[in-house]
């Protein structure tokens, strides 16, 4: 059974029991892991995620009346109704902003006409909320597509329009100013592939990341402390990497190279020149992590310089960036003690979740002792799946 299979079902039962009738189809979006190259986005820089096998699914049909409404199998499964044409930013709170918010966006850009009159949807989802995991993409995606479905619009929403209008929703209407990473990764997901994003291009290249094979697995460590964009230290870390790109005469971050590090430090004060070393060198990072991929299967050598990427990776957001949280510190080094190849937070940091990338025969152990050292953790596997797409 296809994993989505169970979701949609869900999903198809909670849309008729609240609007009474039948679905007039189903999409799903993922949530996402970064393997490498955190808050690299917003920098123009480059990103490594994948597309999870967990998934947000929205049951959805047509309204006549010019009203949207939505519902979510989470929470009291309260039915929150907006006018589609009085949707502004800010409005309505709680997580309906982010559907609301798509819809705005489409209608903006003209891929909602102003004859399209409304929709009932119906929102069941796997992705942890919270987690760092990207639900608020997911969310995103899934509502895009179905309403872009239902309009008859399919050929005008392309999958590069899916990720640019759903972070645009997400800055400017839920007014949470992160970078295209998470959107990109929930729409243009490949089975069995790590997408390694040029986020000032665009341009994605996939490339294999067939664990299994090697006989690794990946483990997601959600440690339970949950994570508000918004509201975290998010935007002041991207407000100084602003501030120090204007200082440095350049675009973005992105334009440095190691060699402009020691400027940096003398230019810059020293919490915005660690801000800066994190951003050049997670760049580097992530392209000699994609330089492995291309050379083969995580085995041998590769498998340890892979590992040790992720583990310097952590220590940069950790010590550098300073977004990490003792809970994400201790659930890292329980992997590590325990035998992971290498382990780092994931996501935007301030709680959230961690991965670890483990042999498939070490992988019982390392969770003993990640949840000896955190018993609240949620631990599970991850492999890279679909973006978003309809399902039927």
């Amino acid at each position: 059974m296809n994993v989505v299979d169970p979701i949609a079902a869900e999903a198809t039962k909670l849309f008729e029991s609240v609007y009474g009738g039948r679905p007039q189809g189903l999409w799903a979006a993922p949530g996402r892991v970064n393997v490498i190259g955190e808050h690299t986005d917003y920098n123009e820089g480059f990103v490594l995620p994948m597309a999870i096998d967990r998934y947000t699914v929205v049951a959805a049909a047509k309204r006549t009346d010019g009203r949207l409404r939505v519902v979510s199998s989470a929470g009291d499964q309260r039915v929150i109704e907006v006018d589609l044409a009085a949707l502004t930013p800010g409005f309505p709170q709680g997580w309906t902003e982010y559907p609301a918010g798509v819809a705005w966006a489409l209608r903006g850009a003209g891929i909602l006409k102003e004859n399209f009159t409304g929709a009932d949807l119906a929102f069941v989802s796997t992705v942890p909320v919270g987690a760092g995991l990207s639900s608020s993409a997911a969310l995103e995606c899934s509502t895009g597509l179905a309403l872009a479905g239902l309009a008859g619009a399919e050929t005008e929403l392309s999958t590069a329009d899916l990720a640019r209008l759903s972070q645009y929703a997400e800055n400017a209407y839920a007014n949470v100013p992160c970078g295209p990473l998470d959107q990109l990764a929930s729409a243009f997901g490949e089975d069995g592939r790590v997408l390694f994003i040029d986020t000032r291009s665009f341009e994605i290249a996939p490339h294999p990341f067939d664990l299994a094979a090697a006989g690794l697995t990946l483990l997601v460590i959600d440690t339970k402390v949950s994570h508000d964009h918004g509201e975290s230290g998010y935007p002041a870390r991207r407000a100084s990497c602003e501030k120090a790109a204007a200082a440095l005469g350049v675009r973005a971050l992105r334009d440095l190279t190691p060699a402009d590090l020691e400027r940096a430090q003398r230019e810059l004060d020293e919490v915005t020149a660690r801000r800066v070393r994190h951003v050049v060198t997670e760049d580097e990072r992530v392209e000699q992590f994609v330089s492995l991929l291309t050379e083969g299967e995580l085995v041998g050598e590769r498998l340890r310089a892979a590992g040790e990427l992720m583990t310097a990776s952590h220590v940069s957001l950790r010590d550098d960036f300073e977004v990490s949280c003792d809970e994400l510190d201790v659930v890292v080094d329980a992997a590590l003690r325990a035998g992971a190849h290498g382990a780092r937070m994931t996501g935007g940091g301030f709680g959230g979740s961690a991965i670890a990338l483990v042999s498939v025969g070490d992988a019982e152990q390392v969770s003993e002792s990640v949840l000896a050292a955190l018993p609240q953790a949620e631990i599970f596997r991850a492999i890279p799946a679909q973006g978003a797409h309809r399902v039927r």
